[in-house]
């Protein structure tokens, strides 16, 4: 599968103008961003790129300020290229070390994963995954079911196992994803990962303890209701993927759902939140 990968800049300081073109780009089904020093990048399936979809939704915003877009293919076999390139290993919290197949073991973490991305999203290195990570590694995971929607390349899965999750389900509609999380939780030598391709009607018909859920505001709004259900009471659900300025929308989609904020991480404005299911 290509992708398109679209160089937004923009000649506006105010971060609310680039907020603006986020939510405008993603609602046209970008689903995975890069904050540059001069805008930002944003990426769709070339299958699902729709550029007139997409001037309609920037041009409300041409005549409030300034900012253009360069277009270009990324092929699918240049992803390995790129990410083997530029992947360093990493530490959350100071607990869990990241690193691909090509790095040396650091055994004296209490948590080491091995990821081998491919094209699927999910290193640590993005924002979201980290504070999703951090936050996990407070949570009560021992004994507990977990759900993981976007899995990815099943980092979050992998790490709530490692931490002692009871059981895991992860899903996510992309199929390369769905193979990914198979290879990463064999390549860390994890079971107890039940593994789904498709979206939130792949949700099974049972209570979680805990939810994690990074994706963006768009699909996290079509899809609360199904976590309402899906999170038992007195559950958790972690949400990221989205700005500050996404908060008040989806604390409202939180609230209609029975679920209360109880607490907030943010870096560069990504943001991600805790939900205490009532």
């Amino acid at each position: 599968m290509d992708y398109f990968e679209l160089k937004f800049t923009i000649d506006s300081k105010e971060d609310f103008h680039r907020d603006l073109l986020l939510n405008a780009v993603a609602e046209a089904g970008f689903d995975t961003f890069e904050e540059t020093p001069l805008g930002f990048n944003a990426y769709i399936s070339s299958e699902k790129y729709n550029q007139s979809q997409l001037n309609a939704l920037l041009e409300p915003f041409e005549d409030m300020f300034g900012f253009s877009y360069v277009e270009g293919l990324i092929p699918q076999k240049n992803w390995n290229e790129v990410w083997e390139s530029n992947f360093d290993p990493i530490t959350v919290s100071n607990q869990c070390y990241i690193r691909a197949t090509f790095h040396q073991p650091h055994p004296e973490y209490p948590y080491e994963i091995v990821i081998d991305p491919k094209m699927a999203f999910g290193t640590g290195h993005h924002q979201t995954t980290a504070m999703m990570m951090e936050f996990m590694l407070e949570a009560n995971i021992q004994g507990n079911t977990v759900l993981d929607m976007g899995c990815g390349t099943g980092i979050l899965a992998i790490l709530a196992r490692k931490i002692g999750a009871a059981s895991v389900t992860a899903i996510d509609y992309d199929p390369i994803c769905y193979e990914s999380t198979i290879e990463n939780a064999a390549l860390n030598n994890i079971s107890g990962i039940e593994v789904l391709c498709g979206s939130k009607e792949m949700i099974p018909d049972k209570k979680f303890d805990i939810v994690f859920a990074n994706i963006n505001r768009n699909i996290l709004l079509d899809q609360f209701e199904r976590y309402a259900d899906a999170v038992k009471a007195g559950g958790e659900l972690f949400i990221s993927g989205f700005y500050e300025v996404d908060c008040p929308v989806l604390l409202e989609a939180a609230d209609k759902y029975s679920f209360v904020f109880t607490a907030k991480k943010q870096l560069n404005d990504w943001t991600s939140l805790k939900l205490l299911k009532k």
